[in-house]
């Protein structure tokens, strides 16, 4: 299967395992597997990063399986390591923490599940190397006994993850249920610079296989083809998603009877955040010369020239407000668990983010009383048409002023 065609990270059930060093926790992972993800050694510490692999885990469906350094870790380096690994739990939606079946529970293991239990966090507690046990212990509610070595109990510790995990996926729709079938849905896809070569990025891709769920009929064009496309057409369209970059030059192409989105918006809708992107949308009038926003990316990419988050946002924020803030930037999985000196953060549509770590960090923001928005939702807001993008959701009108 090629990289364009697989489920993305965002959208898979991430499983991750859990433990100190030396319990043999890469060894399952790579049994688990079925393929040398990570480097088995007698050597404490092998494990340095997080590593990731996607894989099916039948019948669940994808998953993304991660092995992380040891909870035990020491030194200097080894506390980095042990931050790396708690940062983890963020986007955890099982936790497999593996012990030594003949050594029994450290302090730090029952830290960890003490922790677990404390966020919420679904876990398995699997006790490896049980070959060396005189018997192999009858599987609890909570507990396995496996061997990475002989395969023990291998396909019942599968078993057992995909239960554990089943129903973690994200329930919502990105648009499918916006539509009916044979509904015309126009896409306008700008291809500038900042569009990556050869494909479209993942929002647009994922908008269209929805649409296509719901039998509709996706029509793809370029904001100056739009006046084209629309002519072209024999009623008018159901829905106009365009990105969010384009609003100010495609609201004024779209008559005003027909609604009109961004994908930024429908992917904050599809994460759940679309009420508390809408309601922080108007921090901004609020911003003054040396207030701090930071703007948050999920992924991180190669920076253009008009880069939407290191550029154009704070280029059209500053436009909006006449003030001076300082801007700071984060990607990836890099995201600061203390946000109060913040008076706004500005957050991309999360497309490269599973559920679980989009509702860390809004949850974070909330808890520190720091309004927090959507790329999509801020530009509209910023164009003077965020009620009317927000028309597909007629729910979400009480929200605006």
């Amino acid at each position: 299967m090629s990289g364009m065609n697989e489920t993305p990270s965002g959208e898979r059930v991430h499983i991750a395992f859990f433990g100190r060093r030396n319990v043999g926790k890469s060894s399952l992972v790579n049994a688990f597997t079925g393929q040398a993800l990570s480097i088995v050694s007698d050597v404490k510490g092998t494990t340095t990063d997080p590593v990731s692999k996607a894989m099916e885990l039948l019948p669940l469906g994808p998953v993304q399986i991660i092995d992380t350094p040891g909870i035990d870790d020491e030194g200097a380096l080894g506390e980095l390591r042990v931050q790396r690994t708690l940062q983890i739990l963020s986007k955890t939606d099982l936790a497999i923490v593996v012990a030594d079946a003949a050594a029994g529970l450290t302090p730090s293991e029952e830290e960890l599940l003490s922790l677990l239990t404390r966020r919420g966090i679904p876990f398995l507690l699997a006790w490896n190397k049980c070959d060396l046990l005189p018997a192999v212990p009858e599987e609890t509610a909570q507990a396995i006994w496996v061997s990475a070595v002989h395969g023990t109990n291998l396909s019942a510790l599968k078993a057992r993850a995909a239960r554990l995990a089943a129903g973690r996926e994200n329930p919502n729709r990105l648009v499918s249920d916006l539509l009916q079938t044979g509904d015309v849905v126009v896409l306008v896809i700008p291809i500038d610079a900042s569009a990556p070569k050869g494909r479209l990025i993942l929002p647009q891709q994922q908008t269209i296989r929805d649409a296509l769920e719901a039998g509709a009929l996706p029509l793809c064009c370029r904001p100056e083809e739009l006046p084209s496309a629309l002519e072209r057409l024999a009623r008018p369209p159901r829905l106009v998603i365009t990105d969010s970059q384009a609003f100010a030059q495609v609201s004024r192409l779209v008559p005003a009877s027909i609604p009109l989105t961004s994908f930024s918006i429908l992917m904050a809708r599809y994460k759940g955040n679309l009420p508390l992107s809408v309601a922080g949308a108007a921090a901004v009038d609020r911003l003054k010369d040396g207030d701090r926003v930071l703007i948050a990316e999920g992924c991180t990419h190669h920076r253009q020239c008009e880069d939407i988050g290191t550029v154009k946002l704070p280029r059209w924020i500053r436009r909006h407000t006449g003030a001076e803030p300082q801007f700071h930037f984060t990607s990836g999985g890099d995201f600061p668990e203390d946000l109060s000196g913040f008076s706004l953060v500005v957050h991309c549509g999360a497309c490269m983010l599973n559920q679980r770590e989009v509702e860390r960090r809004l949850r974070a923001a909330r808890s520190q009383g720091v309004s927090v928005t959507n790329y999509g939702v801020l530009i509209a807001y910023l164009n003077g048409i965020l009620r009317r993008t927000l028309a597909p959701f007629p729910d979400l009108a009480r929200l605006l002023p």
